[in-house]
């Protein structure tokens, strides 16, 4: 299928969202010029803050191979990933992401976060929520317990 009729398809699944009052944001992921998932940004409809079109496409997508590895797969997105889906993105070894529109243009429609990238930007001592260490005296270490599975 032609990348151009994919991304027409991912837009159109944008603006499908809006009815039930969720911001437009469609994501599709394909393989070998297929695809293999599709979804609509469901934060709000869902009441789930992290239901972005780019997340819930990648579920479907590690649920139709079985696999929670996409390498070879490409994800077409209506706008830019909010960093939350891009980490998504990298974890799940996608490396061809396509976009119609970039975060500026959702900015000027008051939509998307751009204070977040701002922040992620930052050292820790710097943002506005830190990190703060707190490990209780006599934890068992979990990535010693993952080591040695």
């Amino acid at each position: 299928m032609k990348r151009e009729k994919i991304m027409k398809r991912t837009i159109d699944l944008a603006i499908s969202t809006i009815s039930d009052g969720n911001t437009p944001f469609g994501a599709i992921v394909t393989k070998n010029g297929e695809i293999i998932a599709e979804a609509v940004n469901e934060t709000t409809s869902s009441k789930d803050p992290t239901a972005h079109a780019e997340l819930l496409a990648i579920r479907k997508a590690a649920k139709v191979l079985n696999s929670n590895d996409l390498s070879g797969c490409e994800l077409y997105a209506s706008g830019e990933p909010c960093t939350m889906c891009l980490s998504a993105i990298y974890f799940t070894g996608i490396q061809k992401v396509y976009v119609a529109y970039e975060q500026k243009e959702a900015t000027k429609y008051n939509i998307g976060n751009p204070y977040v990238r701002q922040q992620l930007a930052l050292s820790n001592d710097k943002r506005d929520i830190r990190y703060t260490l707190l490990l209780p005296k006599g934890a068992p270490h979990p990535y010693k317990h993952w080591q040695n599975k």
